[in-house]
């Protein structure tokens, strides 16, 4: 794909990304890890909604 910079600009964005502090190894993304949470979170949201419901009536 070409570039729409100019080829001065393309080199500084190319020095810019070539920076140790853009270099950041990251984990990878695990979606089922984020489900699991999530429904631990409405879970738990859920059950404290429910006992407050009954200390109230």
């Amino acid at each position: 794909m070409p570039s729409r910079l100019k080829p001065e600009d393309q080199e500084r964005v190319d020095h810019y990304l070539s920076a140790p502090q853009h270099q950041v190894e990251r984990r990878p993304f695990r979606p089922w890890l984020l489900l699991v949470l999530v429904l631990a979170v409405v879970l738990a949201l859920g059950l404290l909604s429910r006992l407050l419901s009954r200390l109230v009536l």
